[in-house]
């Protein structure tokens, strides 16, 4: 059985690699309109708050068992719309290098 390294955010490297290659900013997929929703995309206020308030109480080590569980919830898909995001923009730049204005 092949060992997988979990990363800080809970997403093991292989899941990332799958990620990656899902993604690929050369995909034909992936068009303008998708990858620009992409980057529009954002937690709302009201989750941006709870991140914060569950990352008070982590430093101060008062989390919950079901508190820890959410903020890795948090962390884990706010890596994944990172990693997301950052095949939108390398999309939309590969775009504009082989359509100049």
């Amino acid at each position: 059985m092949q060992k997988t390294s979990v990363l800080k955010n809970g997403i093991n490297a292989g899941e990332l690699a799958l990620w990656n290659r899902l993604f690929e900013p050369s995909n034909a997929t992936l068009s303008t309109g998708i990858a620009q929703y992409l980057l529009a995309l954002h937690f709302p206020q009201s989750d941006l708050d709870r991140m914060n308030e569950l990352a008070e109480k982590a430093r101060g080590g008062e989390l919950t068992l079901e508190e820890q569980i959410e903020l890795d919830n948090y962390e884990r898909v706010g890596h994944v719309l990172s990693v997301l995001k950052s095949k939108a923009r390398l999309k939309l730049k590969a775009i504009r290098a082989a359509n100049p204005a």
